[in-house]
């Protein structure tokens, strides 16, 4: 299928201005009194990307694995299966991928009673019933049997301990099924390079403290948005010697979750194929900063929680100049979306002593306010969402209830270059 850039610095647009963001599952008109240009990945035409033709495509990958036999070769025999799948901040399909794939256990001889579906929540919220339900589909979900994640010592497994320190801890109902399969959606990632392959395993159903100690080694450590080749990806993949998994079923999806591309087969060579195809889309040149970046993580779910939210936030930092303003437009009805951050903001003194406590002994879910400090220390923040004033003013951001007042505000001067980030948490910088 032929790929279309449809928005990449594109040509100014004659004032008045106002693009469509996307807000939790709404939209907001927003009103920009200038010229601006739009920063936005490598999107696809659409006429071939309905529900059909993404299931197509997931099969096609299924039929031809990279790597390894398929995977109703590899599950004859076994008795018993578990499935990892994403939780619902990610724009994985899940209920597309799991009809496939129960049908090719089933043809193996893998009777669905003896399926297990694992939600990698990490160390994200456990899902409500219902909301286990939407994730993976009532079909899967009436026929199989579907677990939150719990990261608690005592429901995992220790297998091993990695060269950089990582305890490998791995939920008990992965650890102990004789298949493991893993699914999510292949897209860059600030921490670990990219998504998708080893990451259901860690983060996705490991114990806290293998989080912490693989997490923790961002203090020293950066990746580039897109790319695995570094410690903390290979500290992931160094896993694998103690706990193999069998066979891997990556998408690559753009915001509305349709599949753009399909990857299956071997842990390892199949993701690295898939990366390489989500690098292309993804990740787009730093060509030009701008003084005032409006951005979007690009409505629900990416936009569910602060936490996921500042995504977007630090790849919009990557376009705007140094002194510059960042408007972040994310509805947030999660609030922080972690409880361990939330109580660090509410209760520590100050960012500087918060700051500094992190540097000396990382903590999981409050590292994020690392992520705040780097920002704020070169911009300006503005923050339109639901929550509570005091809450974003106790982040460091202020509050934007009236957005376009906002914007106005800081777009008076004449000379204000404005760029506006529609779907942020997709759109990552490659500087340089």
């Amino acid at each position: 299928m032929e790929i279309i850039q449809m928005f990449m610095h594109s040509a100014a647009k004659e004032e008045p201005s106002i693009p469509v963001l996307r807000y939790g599952k709404n939209a907001l008109s927003v009103a920009i009194p200038k010229a601006y240009d739009t920063i936005t990945y490598v999107q696809h035409d659409t006429v071939d990307l309905d529900e059909r033709s993404s299931l197509l495509r997931i099969r096609q990958a299924l039929e031809a694995p990279i790597g390894t036999p398929p995977l109703r070769e590899l599950a004859a025999g076994k008795g018993r299966a578990v499935i990892l799948v994403s939780d619902g901040t990610r724009l994985c399909p899940t209920s597309l991928l799991l009809g496939p794939l129960l049908e090719e256990l089933n043809i193996a001889g893998i009777a669905d009673q003896a399926i297990d579906i694992v939600v990698a929540l990490g160390l994200h919220r456990k899902h409500t019933a219902d909301e286990l339900e939407r994730l993976v589909g009532k079909e899967a979900y009436n026929r199989v049997r579907v677990h939150n994640h719990s990261p608690i010592a005592e429901d995992c497994v220790h297998v091993g301990t990695t060269s950089l320190g990582t305890p490998v801890e791995i939920n008990r109902t992965v650890a102990e099924a004789p298949l493991r399969i893993v699914t999510g959606n292949i897209e860059p990632h600030s921490l670990v390079g990219v998504s998708g392959g080893v990451k259901a395993m860690i983060p996705g159903v490991a114990s806290h403290r293998c989080i912490e100690a693989n997490h923790s080694l961002s203090l020293k450590v950066k990746a580039a948005p897109g790319d695995p080749d570094n410690d903390i990806h290979r500290d992931l993949e160094q896993s694998l010697s103690f706990l193999p998994i069998d066979f891997l079923l990556n998408v690559i999806v753009n915001h509305d979750r349709q599949v753009i591309h399909a990857v299956a087969g071997h842990i390892i060579d199949a993701h690295r194929a898939g990366v390489s195809y989500a690098a292309d889309l993804f990740v787009v040149p730093v060509e030009k900063r701008y003084d005032i970046v409006i951005v979007s993580p690009g409505g629900s779910p990416k936009d569910l929680q602060l936490y996921q939210s500042l995504k977007a936030l630090r790849n919009a930092a990557s376009f705007a100049k140094p002194g510059g303003a960042l408007i972040l437009v994310a509805e947030c009805p999660e609030m922080l979306g972690n409880g361990i951050f939330q109580f660090w903001i509410e209760t520590m003194p100050n960012r500087e002593r918060m700051v500094a406590r992190l540097q000396q002994n990382f903590v999981v879910g409050a590292h994020k306010i690392l992520h705040i400090d780097e920002v704020l220390r070169s911009y300006k923040v503005y923050l339109h969402s639901s929550l509570p004033t005091h809450v974003t003013e106790l982040l460091g951001f202020i509050p934007a209830p009236d957005l376009n007042g906002a914007i106005a505000s800081e777009t008076c001067h004449p000379d204000t270059t404005v760029a506006v980030m529609p779907f942020g948490a997709l759109t990552y910088p490659r500087n340089g």
